[in-house]
């Protein structure tokens, strides 16, 4: 279950609250900065790579010094990670100043920067700013094998959970109907969890659901444990005419055997970024930067979350579609990281 915002808030209150009375005692003379990273379910993939990218980044007074293999972070920096349902809620929480950093789907900071799509009623979020690109994710659609939905097109008149209001799957979810002719309104719709969304679909509640995530997705894997899935493939002339429109969509290929029982699958991806507010300091958005990509993090990365060992720096600029922050883009500038090529 996801963390609710008012405990989220009050317990990491409560935390740095703490933990500033503690070190004000021990380490005085250094001043700490606080950061909170807006994630995701605490079930999903968001979380733990918040966790780890918290790690990398912290560097919390009395640390040893990273040279001597301890923290490589930014000194007197403390990261915490906040669970939240999603994307949509995490840039609109960056760009309100009520999160200092957090994890979106490409798609999600594109469309707030240019006040597009879901975001086409409001002002456009023209302060969010990228540090990097992270890790790819891939569409899932899950159906139960058998119960005769073979298609995207097939979702029509059926039972079908497109993820949480403010989560980045249904950003996704409504992209893919939109290129498939189909809208809300054609679907007996749901917004549920990943977990939620499975339990029903085993229970016969219902009959497919969207999820946006790093593969295997942990409440995918559950789901197919005890009831036999399928993934849906998602291809097609109009998967590519929306590829065309929106580059940050790509090709995403799901081996056999991801989940149990499952063939090989056709989809689409789309990258996970780590964005900021323009009103961050360019030195702190610099120094997270480096810290983030530090080489002596490289085994924190790849020891954690599976997602973890695909956050490569030559990959740090892929599919960037907002500007990136100033002292983002003057770290890449000193180890000579230019964008890559859309479309690719």
């Amino acid at each position: 279950m996801a963390v609710r915002w008012t405990n989220v808030r009050s317990a990491l209150a409560a935390t740095l609250t703490a933990l500033t009375c503690a070190w004000a005692t021990t380490s005085g003379a250094q001043d700490l900065t606080f950061v909170r990273i807006a994630t995701g379910a605490t079930g999903g993939t968001y979380f733990p790579v918040g966790g780890l990218i918290a790690s990398a980044i912290s560097n919390p007074p009395g640390s040893r010094e990273c040279a001597l293999g301890g923290s490589c972070g930014v000194p007197g920096l403390i990261a915490a990670v906040v669970a939240t349902e999603g994307s949509v809620e995490n840039v609109v929480a960056v760009a309100g100043s009520r999160m200092e950093l957090a994890l979106t789907q490409a798609d999600v900071a594109y469309f707030a920067y240019h006040g597009r799509g879901q975001f086409a009623l409001g002002e456009p979020l023209e302060n969010l700013q990228a540090i990097a690109n992270l890790f790819p994710e891939a569409v899932q659609l899950i159906v139960r094998r058998g119960g005769g939905i073979e298609t995207v097109a097939d979702l029509e008149g059926q039972r079908v959970s497109l993820g949480e209001h403010q989560s980045g799957t249904l950003v996704v979810a409504r992209s893919v109907l939109d290129a498939f002719d189909l809208e809300e309104a054609d679907l007996k719709q749901d917004y549920d969890k990943v977990g939620k969304a499975g339990d029903k679909l085993a229970l016969g509640e219902l009959d497919a659901f969207f999820v946006v995530g790093g593969v295997p997705t942990e409440g995918v894997t559950y789901t197919a444990e005890g009831t036999d899935i399928a993934l849906v493939h998602i291809k097609g002339p109009e998967v590519d005419d929306l590829r065309k429109s929106y580059p940050f969509y790509g090709a995403e290929i799901i081996p056999a055997g991801t989940y149990p029982g499952v063939d090989v699958t056709v989809t689409l991806k789309v990258g996970t970024q780590l964005v900021v507010s323009a009103s961050m300091d360019e030195e702190t958005a610099y120094g997270i930067t480096r810290a983030l990509w530090h080489e002596n993090n490289r085994k924190l990365l790849d020891s954690g979350h599976p997602n973890g060992k695909q956050m490569e720096r030559h990959k740090a600029l892929d599919g960037i579609a907002i500007p990136l922050h100033p002292g983002a883009k003057r770290f890449y500038d000193e180890i000579g990281l230019a964008p890559a090529e859309e479309g690719g």
